[in-house]
């Protein structure tokens, strides 16, 4: 197995490119993982995280299978090229792979990917109809969701997973219908929150639908000024950060 030669410096980080380090990645996948369990993300070991590493973008790190996302530790991740292959770690590697390498191929904007399967989302995929914008979180997402309907199976070879990016297109994440969420970032704190905030804009629409008949949502410019100021990087963070403090409080 070829292994991925990375300089002292380099995994280290560079205080003149603002880069963060190797370690301070994996640290943030760590929390990343435990917050998004808090957040009911988690189903048994499924669910992935990943983050491409800032020196050589065709490498990325990646949770390994077999394992919790709150199980992610600095001896377990992975790092993987574009073709699924695994250049360093010795854990098993997720077969569902392909979500992230094709999505970092199309997509050199994004630097981390996150697939979960959580329930109102999943729901929402089931019925065919897009993401609405009766909250905050939904406007989010507002002409930024694809749905991907090639099946209900595992992502599991570079085609589907080409599907999938091609589902995503130039937007922020991705309903497979039946099956559970894509959801990128340019941080991994963007990503975590983007995932959490779909699953609440999921959630607050199909419990408005099932009461009956609905007003309007508001127009699409006041819906866009929103999901400009939601999208603030500062506000990915803040929010993650405290995300993180509540983790740790708790024991997490």
């Amino acid at each position: 197995m070829a292994k991925v030669k990375v300089s002292r410096s380099k995994a280290a980080g560079s205080k003149a490119t603002g880069k963060p380090s190797h370690t301070e990645i994996k640290q943030r996948l760590i929390v990343a993982g435990k917050v998004l369990v808090a957040e009911g993300q988690d189903d048994f070991t499924r669910g992935h995280i990943s983050f491409r590493l800032p020196e050589n973008p065709q490498f990325f790190f990646m949770k390994p299978h077999s394992i919790g996302l709150d199980e992610i530790t600095m001896q377990n991740i992975l790092t993987v090229d574009l073709e699924g292959n695994v250049v360093a770690g010795t854990a098993r590697r997720h077969s569902e792979v392909y979500i992230h390498s094709e999505i970092f191929k199309a997509r050199p904007d994004v630097n981390c990917v996150i697939h979960t399967h959580p329930v109102y989302a999943v729901a929402l995929s089931a019925t065919g109809r897009p993401l609405k914008c009766y909250s905050q979180p939904g406007a989010l997402f507002h002409e930024a969701l694809g749905l991907y309907t090639d099946t209900i199976n595992l992502i599991r070879t570079h085609a589907m997973g080409a599907g999938v990016a091609r589902a995503l297109g130039g937007g922020r994440g991705v309903l497979l219908k039946n099956h559970g969420v894509v959801v990128t970032g340019v941080s991994i704190e963007e990503a975590v929150i983007g995932t959490i905030m779909l699953e609440t804009g999921a959630k607050v629409q199909l419990l408005a639908e099932a009461t009956g008949e609905l007003a309007p949502e508001f127009p699409r410019d006041d819906i866009e000024k929103l999901k400009h100021d939601l999208s603030r990087p500062d506000q990915f963070k803040v929010n993650f950060d405290y995300l993180a403090r509540r983790v740790r409080r708790g024991g997490g």
